[in-house]
C-alpha cells in the first residue's frame, strides 16, 4: 500500500478560456480540475456574464471555476463574483497585491515571464514575492496579449522561484499535448493551464486534444 510519502505525483490541470457547454463537459468527463472563463474584452474567448453563468452552472463539485481577469474595474470583478460566483479569481496583468486581495475571495497571480523585470530569475523571484497571499503563481508567456498567445518562455527563469515562501506554481504558456511532458520535467509544477494548445480555433476546444492532453500529463507524472 502507499504511504504519503511515495504516492504518486499528480499534477493538477485547468483548462482555460472555454466558451462552450459541450467543452466543459468533455474537460470535466476527462478529469481536468479546473475551468477558465475569462473576463478580458480583446479576448476573442470574452464571456459576458450571462453566458459564463450557464457554463458555471455546469461544473461540479470538486472542479474549479476561475474567472480570469486583466486589470480590471473593481466593480466589474464584483459584478462576475455576485453574478458566477467563481472558486477563484485569476489576475492576469499588472494588478497590486492590494487589490488582489480586496475581494475577500482567493486569488492566483498570472506573471508574464520575460516582460521588463520579469526576465531574469532574480527579478521574476522578487516581482512574485510580493503576492505571498495568492493561491498560486502562474507563468505565462510574455506577448502583445495577456495570455492565449501559444508561445512558450525559457523556463530557467523560474529557478529562483523554489524557496520555502514560494506558492503553488502554474505553468502555462504555448503547452500542448507534445510539448507537456518534457515542461512537466523541466519545471515540476503544481499544475498546468492550456488553452491554445487544446483548440481548433480560440475558444473552441477539441475533446481528443484535451484527451491528449491529460494523457501526456499522466504519462508524466507516472514517469516521475
Amino acid at each position: 500500500m502507499s504511504t504519503p510519502a511515495d504516492a504518486p505525483v499528480r499534477t493538477r490541470v485547468k483548462v482555460c478560456g472555454l466558451t462552450r457547454p459541450d467543452d466543459v463537459r468533455a474537460a470535466v468527463e476527462l478529469g481536468v480540475d479546473a475551468i477558465g472563463l475569462v473576463f478580458y474584452p480583446p479576448s476573442k474567448r470574452m464571456l459576458d456574464l450571462a453566458h459564463a453563468r450557464e457554463l458555471r452552472a455546469l461544473v461540479p463539485a470538486f472542479v474549479d471555476a476561475v474567472t480570469l481577469f486583466v486589470n480590471p474595474d473593481p466593480a466589474e470583478v464584483r459584478r462576475v463574483l455576485d453574478a458566477v460566483q467563481p472558486d477563484l479569481l485569476q489576475f492576469h496583468g499588472e494588478e497590486s497585491p492590494e487589490f488582489c486581495e480586496s475581494f475577500g475571495v482567493r486569488y492566483m497571480k498570472g506573471f508574464r515571464v520575460g516582460a521588463p523585470g520579469l526576465d531574469t530569475p532574480e527579478g521574476l523571484a522578487q516581482h512574485c514575492s510580493a503576492y505571498a497571499t495568492a493561491s498560486a503563481w502562474l507563468f505565462d508567456s510574455y506577448s502583445g496579449g495577456y495570455g492565449g498567445s501559444g508561445t512558450s518562455f525559457e523556463l530557467s527563469l523560474l529557478s529562483g522561484l523554489h524557496g520555502a515562501t514560494a506558492r503553488p506554481l502554474v505553468l502555462a504558456g504555448g503547452l500542448s499535448p507534445e510539448n507537456v511532458g518534457a515542461s512537466l520535467a523541466a519545471a515540476h509544477p503544481y499544475a498546468v493551464d492550456v488553452s491554445s494548445g487544446v483548440e481548433d480555433a480560440p475558444g473552441l476546444k477539441n475533446k481528443e486534444k484535451i484527451r491528449a492532453f491529460m494523457q501526456a500529463v499522466y504519462l508524466a507524472d507516472r514517469d516521475t
